[in-house]
């Protein structure tokens, strides 16, 4: 075989491992906050625990609140950005960051808010749409 046909295919063989490698890096799976402490980025769906403080400091500027996992497990969780407007309205939460001595630092924070078409009659529609 010639040189160049063999360095050719180990640099396509190179790239594509490095490609795989960053790529499964970055797909996360929802997970606990317990699995969570042993990952360097995780998802972690759950609720809002509202029986506790919540609020953002001006000094830190960081919105601080506490959320159960699907597990049960309740964690301080800290967002470095202004409460969200529809936060106390979320049905669910998701926060993708990492674990630091059993606080939760978030770097993004998805909500799931109920839906206004979730308790709608289903006849209001058809009459809607015969006029």
């Amino acid at each position: 075989m010639k040189p160049k046909l063999v360095l050719g295919i180990i640099a396509i063989i190179a790239f594509t491992s490095l490609l795989m490698m960053n790529f499964s890096e970055s797909i996360s799976t929802y997970t606990d906050f317990e699995t969570a402490s042993e990952m360097k980025s995780a998802h972690v769906p759950g609720t809002w625990d509202n029986t506790q403080e919540y609020g953002f400091s001006k000094e830190t500027m960081e919105f601080t609140f506490y959320m159960k996992d699907e597990a049960g497990e309740v964690r301080r969780v800290i967002y470095p950005r202004p409460k969200p407007n529809n936060f106390e309205e979320a049905d669910r939460l998701v926060v993708i960051g990492e674990m630091r001595n059993n606080v939760f630092y978030a770097s993004e924070m998805l909500m799931k808010c109920p839906s206004k078409y979730n308790n709608a009659d289903p006849s209001e529609y058809t009459k809607a749409s015969e006029s």
